[in-house]
């Protein structure tokens, strides 16, 4: 038994639909009795490609004491099944594939009608809950970890924070903060991080983000600073500070 990630199913919110089921490679979902459950914990990898199929909104990714992924096991399970063997990929879900999307310059962009602003987004997905810490956008990159609140008070938050960065969100009041303490320290294993800058709006449980920083960096044992940037509630940039 390991301390690791694991699917956590709400069956009270499950409807039983299904989607669940067919989203998961290693097949360690499926609909007993109405409600999805997690059939063994040695065929969940605890990546979560199936949350983003779930309408219902029923299904985490909590950290808990469980038996480790077996993937031997997993795809003995899927071949008496009659299913394909997993294949050695993470994030599966679509809506959690890694995706490079072109990039923008400073000037609008010649197919932008005017009065339109571009994106500056350069990738997908966004959440670091769904992000793959092996995604090529992270490589030599300028991370920016973003509190989910900050581009909705910050109108420009486009073109004066998130412009030629790699973007993560989370809340660390809502969600697991210990999930993405490991996640982000992956990232920045796994890459050359050329910078951190950290964005939090002004209220008190927001600033929690910088506290993830400090502890992905310490357990990364990458030596790397931050930028923290708070954001006031009427969305202007209220303090900067180093963080090293």
């Amino acid at each position: 038994m390991a301390i690791r990630n694991i699917v956590k199913i709400d069956e009270e919110k499950c409807n039983g639909c299904g989607d669940c089921v067919t989203a998961c490679a290693e097949g360690a979902i499926q609909i007993i009795e109405g409600k999805a459950k997690l059939v063994s914990e040695v065929y969940c990898d605890g990546l979560g490609a199936c949350l983003g199929h779930c309408p219902m909104d029923a299904i985490t990714v909590e950290k808990r004491e469980a038996a480790e992924f077996d993937e031997e096991a997993t795809n003995e399970y899927l071949a008496s099944t009659g299913r394909k063997p997993i294949e050695p990929q993470p994030f599966v879900c679509p809506g959690s594939l890694s995706v490079e999307l072109s990039k923008k310059d400073s000037k609008v962009a010649a197919d932008v009608p005017a009065g339109d602003i571009p994106s500056q987004l350069g990738h997908w997905p966004v959440q670091l809950k769904l992000v793959s810490p092996m995604a090529q956008y992270f490589k030599d990159s300028d991370i920016l970890l973003v509190a989910d609140c900050v581009p909705f008070a910050m109108a420009d938050f486009h073109q004066k924070l998130l412009k030629g960065k790699n973007v993560v969100v989370g809340c660390p009041k809502l969600d697991d903060c210990d999930f993405y303490i490991e996640k982000l320290a992956d990232i920045l294993k796994m890459n050359t991080v050329k910078s951190l800058t950290v964005v939090h709006m002004e209220v008190p449980c927001c600033s929690g983000l910088c506290g993830i920083a400090k502890e992905a960096i310490r357990k990364s044992g990458v030596a790397v600073g931050f930028e923290d940037i708070t954001i006031s509630l009427d969305g202007g940039i209220k303090a900067r500070e180093k963080v090293t």
